[in-house]
This record gives C-alpha cells, sequence and structure tokens, in this order.
C-alpha cells in the first residue's frame, strides 16, 4: 500500500508523523510540498477527501495569512486556493494519504487512523510525548 506524505522538514508535527509511518515499517513517498506544492486539482482533493473546508487547510501561523487579508470571511474558496498555490507555506501540514484515506495530521497522532500496518515499537514525540507503548498500542 502506498502512502504520501506532504512534508515540511522544519515543522515539528510533521516529522513526528513522518517518524509514525516510517515506525510502522513503511517507507512513503516524501514530497516537500513547499518546495513541490500540490497543483489545484490535488491541493482540493486532499481537503475534500480529509473532510475540511478550504479556510481549514490553511495555516496561519508563520505565513503571510494575516499580510494577505485572508482573514477576510467573504474571500471564496477559489481565492483562498490561488493564495495557497502562490505561497504554499499557508497550505497546513502534513497531510498524509493512504489507500484508507486522507488526513490533515494535526495532531501528528491522526496519522495512526490510516495507516495500513501497526506500529512496531514504542514511539515518543520529539517533545517528549508518549504516544506508542511497547506492544505497539497507541496510548491515548
Amino acid at each position: 500500500m502506498s502512502v504520501t506524505i506532504y512534508h515540511n522538514p522544519s515543522c515539528g508535527t510533521s516529522r513526528n508523523t513522518l517518524a509514525m509511518i516510517r515506525n510502522a515499517g513503511i517507507e512513503p513517498t516524501v514530497i516537500e510540498y513547499l518546495d513541490s506544492p500540490p497543483d489545484r486539482r490535488t491541493l482540493q482533493a486532499m481537503i475534500r477527501d480529509a473532510g475540511l473546508s478550504v479556510r481549514e487547510a490553511l495555516r496561519e501561523k508563520g505565513t503571510p495569512y494575516a499580510e494577505l487579508g485572508l482573514d477576510d470571511l467573504s474571500l471564496s474558496d477559489d481565492v483562498l486556493l490561488d493564495a495557497m498555490l502562490v505561497h504554499p507555506i499557508l497550505i497546513n501540514r502534513p497531510f498524509v494519504i493512504t489507500e484508507l484515506g486522507v488526513r490533515l495530521c494535526r495532531p501528528s497522532e491522526v496519522v495512526l487512523d490510516i495507516l495500513p500496518s501497526p506500529q512496531k515499537e514504542t514511539f515518543t514525540k520529539e517533545d517528549g510525548e508518549a504516544v506508542i507503548d511497547v506492544d505497539g498500542r497507541r496510548i491515548k
């Protein structure tokens, strides 16, 4: 089964998500979306398949969100998508795609809901939070 992650290596949540995918024994396709952003159709499909609105897929922190006036609730999805395509940093991350579904993995352990394989070992996030126990089971 293929797994794809739209990854930002500078993001702790994205790094933790990638590490949990690998902890399941899966080597995913890693797309560093700041360098290789999805096209409009792919982005729309990811957002839709994750059950999100376009606005819910927008990242505010550390982006030009405010400067671009994207907090204006009257802006259409097309305008928001245009901004995300011009400024990929506005795409919240990480999105993960598997045959079991698509999720915006915030928090990172959301990825466990769509992985086809169980976790192989204990897993602790970068911040020290334990996520997977010695039996490969989710702690919370």
